[in-house]
This record gives structure tokens, C-alpha cells and sequence, in this order.
């Protein structure tokens, strides 16, 4: 029994050396490695590369070859630049994307470039991204090529993957290096995958607070979502669940959703049970969107009824100041405006008020 007891552990002890032995160190690379990330909406786009450097040498159509190229090596007859160095450059999508105008499904890409001499380049999103370089190439494993124009840009020495661009629905992701850019332009459909991530997130826990409805109903209002959708989820909001609350809030989401869908009367009757529940400032706050909607009458409206509830009250002045200045009685709305300033609670808010009195004296709209 220990004879085999000894022998098991020398075994053992073998295979961890042996193991060791022949484990590669953690040294570090000739080109490190880097990444980049952006988030468009809530898409987000990862880029991880190793960054070469220019080194004194001859970049374009020598360090990287013009066109497809034999490596030597490897399985590919002919093989694009692997955009980067070592390892495949990868680029992920949480969701699917638009590259300059294309489809692109949600995933993880081995990206390789075809680089022309007339300053265009051939972008390749490949399914293969595990492998090693270019040298495992394989064009049936294309996801999407693209051509892009490319573009001269000041010297720089590592290789860089930058967002050089960004807004509320697009970003442009762009390899800089020696001279020469690659930029491309990555869209998303952040509306649809925003009310999508919705419908899911309201399968779990985010389905049990009402205003996650709530939220969920405005964006859809705000950003061409499916309004008899956006309807039921306020509706839900409101009454006939567990977490359900008749507010303010609310109220007004149905009643501009209601309006939308051409249902005036409805969305009328909402706004009025909505404004019986609303606080001063909720009340003042209508009156200034009626007044940014063009319906000014209506909004003088919305203040003298905040005003008659809340009597001498800030900012029952500055609302009736801005009612009278939006139909273009100046002469009222300073009344009500040296009025406000009496009342105003603080030395901001003075300020403010004094800042549009200034305006109605020499003739300007405070609105």
C-alpha cells in the first residue's frame, strides 16, 4: 500500500512539473495589447488589438502589403491585413449594428482590412475571431466586407483604435497609424433596442415597479415606439396591478400618448384628473410646455387656476408673468413679475426673476 502511495505522488508531482515546465510566461510583448469601448444608447462596442509602432519603417504597401497577400504560412492562399499585430483584432456587438449602412448581427468578429493604394480600404467582419494573425483566413467566414474611403492624418507612431465621433445613435470608429485613418461610421437602432431590452427587463424583477412602466411608456412616446403599446404599460402604471399608483406623472404620460393617438377628448379628461393632483410646481411646469406647444391661451389658463389655488404663493407670479408675456401684454406681466420678486425665496431665484423684468423693459418676450 505505500510503494503505491509513493508512486501515485511522484506521478503526480511529474505531471505539475512537467506542466510547468512547459507553460508560456507572462512576459511582455513586442506590441501590447490594448482595448477601447463606447456605448451608443445602450449598445456597447468593444475593440481589443495589439498596437504596433511605426518604428522608423515603411508602413503602407510594405510593412502592410497592398491587397491580398500570400503570408506563407498558414492555411490561407491569400490573406488581408489583421489590422493590428499577434492575435486577431476582435470587435464586439452586444446588439446588431449598421457598418456605413450594412447589417451586422450581434456578436464577436475577427476584423482584417484589405488596404488599397487609391486611398479605399475593404473592411472584413469575420466569424472566425479566435484564430492567429490572417494566416487562418478563410473568406467563408465573412459576416460582412465593406469599402471605406481612408484619409491623411498627422504622424502616429502605435497603432489606434479611437471613436472619433459620437452621438445619440451613431459612432465612428477609426485605425489611425503612421499617416493614413480608417475611419467607419457603426449605426444602431437604439429606439427598437431600447424598447426591446423593455419587454425583457419586464419579465424579471424590473417588471414589479411602476415606474419602470412608467418610464417605459414615455420613451416609447418620445421616440416613435408603438403607441397602443406604450398605452397598456401607463395604463398598468395606473391602476389594475399589484404596484399600480393613479399620480401626476403618470396621468400626464397618458394623456400626451391619448393626444398622439388623435383621442383629444380622452387625453383632455386625462390631463385635467392629472392636474388636480398636481403640486404647484407640476401646475407652473404644464403652463411653460403649453407655452413652448404655441397654445398660449391655454397656458394663461393653467396659471390663473394655479393661482387662484395657491394664492400669493411663489411662483404663481412668475407663471402669470410668463402667461401675459407669451400673448404679448408686457404691462401685466411685469405686475406680476415685481410681484414675484417680492416673494421669491431666495437670492437665485431673485436674480432670475429680476434678469426677465430687465427683458419686459426693454420689450422682450421672457419666454
Amino acid at each position: 500500500m505505500k510503494t503505491n502511495y509513493l508512486t501515485t505522488l511522484f506521478v503526480s508531482l511529474l505531471l505539475v512539473v512537467s506542466s510547468h515546465t512547459f507553460a508560456q510566461l507572462d512576459a511582455p510583448r513586442g506590441s501590447q495589447m490594448a482595448s477601447v469601448s463606447q456605448q451608443v444608447g445602450i449598445t456597447k462596442i468593444y475593440v481589443k488589438y495589439s498596437r504596433p509602432s511605426v518604428n522608423d519603417r515603411e508602413v503602407w504597401g510594405k510593412l502592410v502589403p497592398y491587397g491580398m497577400n500570400n503570408l506563407g504560412f498558414g492555411t490561407a492562399k491569400e490573406s488581408p491585413w489583421r489590422a493590428g499585430a499577434n492575435e486577431n483584432t476582435i470587435i464586439k456587438f452586444t446588439d446588431d449594428v449598421k457598418i456605413e449602412g450594412q447589417p451586422l448581427k450581434a456578436g464577436k468578429y475577427g476584423f482584417h482590412i484589405i488596404v488599397n493604394e487609391n486611398d479605399t480600404a475593404t473592411l472584413i467582419f469575420s466569424k472566425e475571431h479566435k484564430a492567429w494573425g490572417s494566416y487562418f483566413y478563410e473568406p467563408s467566414q465573412d459576416a460582412l466586407r465593406v469599402d471605406v474611403a481612408t484619409s491623411s492624418i498627422p504622424h502616429t507612431e502605435l497603432l489606434t483604435f479611437s471613436f472619433i465621433s459620437v452621438d445619440a445613435t451613431s459612432a465612428v470608429l477609426a485605425l489611425q497609424w503612421e499617416k493614413k485613418q480608417i475611419p467607419f461610421k457603426i449605426e444602431v437602432d437604439v429606439p427598437n433596442i431600447v424598447l426591446a431590452s423593455f419587454r425583457e427587463e419586464f419579465k424579471g424583477q424590473g417588471g414589479f415597479q411602476r415606474q419602470n412602466w412608467e418610464q417605459a411608456a414615455n420613451y416609447a412616446l418620445n421616440n416613435g415606439g408603438d403607441l397602443n403599446e406604450a398605452l397598456g404599460w401607463i395604463e398598468g402604471a395606473i391602476a389594475g396591478q399589484f404596484f399600480s399608483q393613479k399620480t401626476y406623472n403618470n396621468l400626464q404620460i397618458k394623456s400626451q400618448i391619448l393626444s398622439k393617438l388623435g383621442k383629444k377628448e380622452e387625453a383632455s379628461a386625462a390631463m385635467d384628473e392629472a392636474l388636480n393632483m398636481a403640486t404647484i410646481f407640476q401646475t407652473h411646469q404644464y403652463g411653460r410646455t403649453l407655452i413652448g406647444q404655441g397654445e398660449k391661451d391655454k397656458a394663461l389658463e393653467i396659471f390663473k387656476m394655479n393661482a387662484q389655488k395657491n394664492k400669493d404663493t411663489w411662483p404663481v407670479h412668475y407663471g402669470l408673468a410668463r402667461g401675459y408675456s407669451a400673448l404679448g401684454n408686457y404691462s401685466k406681466a411685469l405686475t406680476h413679475l415685481k410681484k414675484a420678486l417680492n416673494n421669491a425665496p431666495n437670492d437665485a431665484s431673485k436674480g432670475r426673476v429680476q434678469a426677465n423684468i430687465d427683458k419686459l423693459e426693454k420689450g422682450e418676450d421672457i419666454n
